[in-house]
């Protein structure tokens, strides 16, 4: 079992900045990859970005690519998301998610993994 931990979220205003942070403990080194989720009010559980937690590889939804950058510290076992250049329908609770399944693909889809953040509040003002 691993626990997840965000933290960062906010209020920003649109084109502002803010970088989300998600330790990892219990059984952090049999991660095998970590993604980012995010859930608007009203709408449903939406990929934001995945990271191999073994190769480093990453990929980016197509509504955050060149915004959002996943990355990671293996030492501190700790997943990042910086987002820049927010947007108000970027608002959403973030939250982070990892698996121990080691596939030849980066997990996309919120069944691909086990354990899951508490999450926290990203809030963008127009």
């Amino acid at each position: 079992q691993v626990q997840l931990v965000e933290s960062g979220g906010g209020l920003v205003q649109a084109g502002g900045s803010l970088k989300l942070s998600c330790a990892a403990s219990g059984r952090p080194s049999e991660i095998a990859a970590m993604g980012w989720f995010r859930q608007a009010p009203g709408k449903e559980r939406e990929f934001v970005a995945a990271i191999s937690w073994i190769t480093g590889s990453i990929y980016h939804a197509d509504s955050v690519k060149g915004r959002f950058t996943i990355s990671r510290d293996t030492a501190k076992n700790t997943v990042y998301l910086q987002m820049n250049s927010l947007k108000p329908e970027d608002t959403a609770v973030y939250s982070c998610a990892s698996t121990f399944d080691r596939r030849s693909w980066l997990p996309l889809t919120d069944q691909e993994y086990q354990s899951w953040g508490q999450g926290t509040q990203v809030t963008v003002s127009s």
